[in-house]
């Protein structure tokens, strides 16, 4: 009971000091006039700032229940070309109370409704913020009441903001809206921490800063300095220090990461390039900004799963341009290809357009080494790359790459064109794996051994297909200690030597080992002259030329194999054919006049093609013969003049007609 009653007297007590201080506050403000805390306000912000604020508006002063002065269109800074460095449509001030007991006007903080900051920097480097930064550094340092004053303001808030900034020697403008930052400082001369959220090219972001020591910042000599940004497109944060003497310079640990490069590199304005990839990104490096450059140092970057150390170092003058050096251990450029097609579906050259678009935004220099690296099919040793772009002018150069079992060096040059794109190819395979390197290059597998492979190309188009069509250039191969798959060639000759016609069934079968190898193409336009083809390796010997056309991917070519005597060198039998059809899967038919002058039974069909009588009948069977090779015995009867053992099957009205003797 006794308790309940104490705790009933303390209750009416602090509701008596309550109600005497809002009884006292009532007094005490009915005998201050509003114009007096008017100009107690203006006077504090300029004590605080050393800015002399212009009200363009009207004044209302508000001390209960809450005390407060509100400002309408105020403008702080230059205002002669009509855009004020800083204003708002409303400045509100919150006086402390306690002091307004004892008749003193102190501000406790200020709320910005709808402020407009404009940073504008000229060609010359000066800002219409130095006068005013200026000014805000030489009142910092002043001492006594100005101190005071400053320790009594401890935050600045605004709302509905926008800020613009805009520097006219690199043609950059960006505008920042819905600004929600607070402005807080314990002790305004050393520290200044800026939260809140904007929008930026329609992205919210959140933000936190600090400034370890403002006035050092104001005057531009080293302060600490922190920086927190998040948003959908990248997440960014900085640590170190920054001053501006002489120039701005920057130094400290810069990381950023985000869900796609190529997403970011939209939303900042930039093209991407071509192709697949730049999705999953992250940056950590040591960072330094002097003048328009940056230099990042024990760089340690990710994207695509990739992960490589190095330094790199972007500046802007006289244009974007990134430089670098790179190593990883492992590298898959597949992404980066993934779009790229070159066949269709339907065997057929790729119609769809290439794409060119942000080879023109930036310029590049940059070296990367690599313990591994895949790309597509293609598997790729200890690589060193230098991947070069500028105006417009896409290389990679390949200083040494090892390459199915050997090594690859060249360049390959990308550049826009009126017709859509130019490529120029030049390339050098050498020892490499044959069936290796043009299966998984050029989709070709019927070649084994060991060689080399020198490509000279250029082309220009908008597709693959209208690649093909202006293809150009040379190519030669050398191959050693192989095998030519798919074909038996010595088996094959063999047995056509002792029975010519012979030749039914499928002979696409086998492999004809050699021991060099020499192709020698030369394109124009699209269209391969196959000017030196020559196989040689024990008894065989093949040679081969002719034309091939690369936009329809047809062959026609014409060669000869030959059956060479071990003993003398000397030719023991000899060949013709031809090569027709697809790339994918050609038909080689053998010269069947050549089969049938050396067959004895079937040569007097040549000369009875002389006779009216017989040469439809005759042809018939030659036409059977260069189709399918079908021979097969004829019925009893007689025989041709001169005739083997080797029948051949004739039709009726041939067997009627028995062809004269051999000549």
């Amino acid at each position: 009971m006794p308790a309940a009653t104490g705790l009933k007297r303390l209750s009416f007590a602090l509701a008596a000091i309550l109600a005497g201080g809002i009884v006292t506050l009532v007094v005490v403000s009915s005998f201050i006039p509003a114009e007096t805390v008017r100009r107690a306000v203006i006077a504090e912000i300029r004590s605080v700032t050393g800015l002399e604020p212009v009200v363009r508006g009207d004044v209302s002063v508000s001390l209960f229940p809450s005390a407060s002065v509100s400002f309408t269109d105020v403008v702080l800074g230059d205002d002669h070309n009509g855009r004020p460095a800083l204003a708002a449509d409303r400045l509100t001030a919150k006086l402390s109370l306690l002091p307004l007991l004892f008749g003193r006007i102190e501000t406790a903080d200020m709320a910005l409704t709808r402020p407009r900051v404009i940073i504008s920097l000229e060609p010359d480097g000066s800002s219409n913020w130095a006068s005013l930064t200026a000014t805000l550094a030489r009142t910092l340092k002043g001492g006594g009441k100005q101190s005071d004053h400053v320790i009594s303001l401890s935050e600045v808030r605004m709302s509905g903001g926008t800020i613009e900034i805009s520097d006219a020697a690199h043609g950059i403008s960006e505008t920042l809206s819905d600004v929600e930052v607070s402005l807080a400082w314990p002790s305004i001369a050393r520290s200044l921490t800026a939260t809140g959220r904007f929008v930026w090219h329609d992205e919210p972001f959140d933000l936190s800063a600090s400034a370890a020591d403002l006035l050092a910042a104001l005057t531009g000599e080293r302060s600490g300095l922190k920086v927190r940004l998040a948003g959908s497109p990248f997440k960014l944060a900085f640590d170190g220090h920054m001053s501006y003497l002489a120039s701005l310079k920057v130094e400290g640990t810069l990381s950023a990461d985000g869900a796609s490069l190529r997403q970011a590199l939209r939303w900042a304005g930039r093209q991407p390039l071509p192709g697949g990839g730049f999705g999953l990104f992250a940056l950590k490096a040591q960072t330094s900004l002097i003048g328009g450059t940056f230099a990042l140092t024990q760089v340690n970057i990710e994207l695509d799963g990739n992960s490589a150390e190095g330094v790199l170092s972007f500046s802007s003058e006289p244009r974007v341009t990134v430089k670098g050096t790179l190593a990883a251990d492992t590298l898959d450029l597949s992404p980066y290809v993934s779009t790229v097609e070159v066949i269709r579906s339907d065997r057929d050259w790729s119609r769809r357009s290439i794409a060119m678009g942000g080879l023109t935004d930036f310029d590049l220099d940059l070296r990367l080494s690599a313990a591994r690296i895949t790309v597509g099919n293609v598997r790729l040793g200890r690589t060193g790359v230098a991947a070069n772009l500028r105006d417009g002018r896409l290389t990679f150069a390949i200083g040494e790459a090892q390459a199915f079992g050997g090594v690859l060096k060249g360049s390959v040059l990308l550049a826009k064109a009126d017709s859509g794109a130019d490529v120029k190819a030049l390339l050098q395979f050498n020892d490499v794996d044959l069936e290796t390197c043009l299966g998984e290059v050029f989709g070709i597998r019927r070649l084994e051994g060991k060689g080399d492979i020198a490509l000279a190309l250029d082309a220009s188009g908008d597709t693959v297909f209208a690649f093909t069509q202006t293809l150009s250039g040379t190519t030669i191969l050398t191959a050693r200690e192989g095998a030519l798959g798919g074909f038996n060639v010595e088996q094959l000759l063999k047995r056509l030597e002792q029975r010519p016609l012979s030749i039914g069934g499928d002979f696409r079968r086998g492999r004809t080992p050699f021991d060099k190898l020499t192709v020698m193409l030369r394109i124009t336009q699209g269209i391969a002259s196959v000017e030196d083809v020559l196989l040689e390796g024990g008894p065989v010997k093949l040679k081969l030329a002719g034309l091939a056309s690369i936009p329809s991917r047809e062959l026609d070519l014409k060669g000869t194999a030959s059956l060479v005597s071990t003993n003398d060198g000397t030719t023991a039998f000899e060949l013709p054919f031809v090569v027709q059809g697809q790339w994918d899967d050609p038909i080689v038919l053998p010269d069947a006049r050549s089969l049938i002058r050396r067959s004895n039974a079937a040569a007097p069909l040549l000369d009875a093609v002389r006779d009216r009588k017989t040469r439809d009948a005759v042809r018939d069977v030659i036409e059977r013969l260069s189709r399918d090779g079908a021979v097969t015995p004829v019925p009893a009867g007689p025989a041709p003049a001169a005739a083997t053992s080797e029948p051949v099957e004739l039709p009726p009205a041939a067997a009627a007609t028995p062809p004269p003797p051999a000549q």
